[in-house]
């Protein structure tokens, strides 16, 4: 007797939430790859970043998304653009909630409670909360979405992650592979590396710096033993060039060597990294300069 072959699922889950609720470290565990990166600063995911995961009978495309907010410049305002068409092309919305957390967007929540698009509420570090805590968060929000399904997790500790999986898997529509089986995301090495530089500005500059720089990769040369990278940091002032570079040069070239660790890391190969900064002034107000840099939604 032959056994009946299981139908392939395949499907788009896009990851929603506050700033700061998880949803890279929630990314990168699902995908089991560090694609997002992850910093205690609100606001370090900037693009729409798609991670796949396969098995045999299914394939699911996460996209991280940039945390929920209320734009004050262009920048912003493109970040949400990305948010909103998450909303549309999604075949399951994982809407991140911190637990503890009460506050909402009330233009994204109103379009949650009208789109028929199914969507799993996850409560987000109940390893940090107390069950009254959690109980309170959960209540608070499945009154907001009652048509959603919950479910509690600590993304950074891996609890619950394989039920959440299983109830992913579930929701997806029966549909082929949109992607090859041994493909892991649909953007350019390029895009890893800028990220992995942004990252460490992120974690080595203070207040509104890191929010000011764009990394543009102009080169990356694969040869047989190393791997050579030219990339430069725009930011908006003069005054930004000068704190990015530092003293003699002594703030760049710790930038540069701690970014070279980690690219040496992900690219699993020697790295040559050179770092030059640029003025250009008012960059995130631009939609000309924004486009360019790759906030043009989809």
């Amino acid at each position: 007797m032959t056994q009946e072959k299981t139908e392939h699922r395949a499907g788009f889950v896009n990851l929603i939430g506050n700033p700061n609720v998880g949803k890279s470290t929630l990314m990168n565990q699902l995908v089991g790859e560090r694609l997002s990166i992850i910093t205690a600063k609100a606001q370090t995911t900037r693009h729409r970043i798609k991670g796949i995961v396969d098995g045999d009978n299914f394939q699911i495309i996460y996209s991280d998304l940039p945390g929920i907010l209320t734009p004050a410049y262009k920048m912003q305002e493109m970040m949400m653009k990305f948010v909103g068409e998450s909303l549309q092309d999604a075949d399951l919305i994982l809407y991140l909630v911190e637990c503890g957390e009460t506050q909402y967007n009330e233009q994204v929540l109103t379009k949650l409670q009208k789109i028929d698009t199914p969507i799993l509420l996850v409560f987000n570090k109940i390893d940090k909360a107390t069950p009254k805590q959690i109980e309170m968060t959960e209540q608070h929000w499945s009154a907001l979405l009652p048509q959603a399904e919950t479910i509690r997790i600590s993304a950074l500790q891996g609890l619950n992650l394989d039920v959440l999986l299983q109830k992913i898997i579930e929701k997806l529509p029966v549909s082929p592979p949109y992607f090859p089986k041994d493909q892991l995301t649909d953007r350019p090495m390029r895009f890893f590396v800028s990220e992995i530089i942004r990252e460490k500005i992120l974690l080595l500059y203070k207040k509104e710096i890191p929010y000011s720089v764009e990394v543009v990769v102009d080169e990356y040369k694969e040869e047989e033993d190393i791997i050579r990278i030219m990339a430069t940091l725009y930011v908006e002032r003069d005054t930004q060039k000068g704190i990015i570079i530092g003293h003699k040069g002594s703030a760049i070239k710790r930038l540069g060597m701690e970014a070279r660790t980690d690219l040496e890391e992900f690219l699993e190969k020697h790295v040559y990294l050179d770092l030059s900064v640029k003025v250009l002034k008012d960059w995130r107000n631009s939609d000309l300069i924004m486009k360019r840099f790759g906030y043009n939604p989809s």
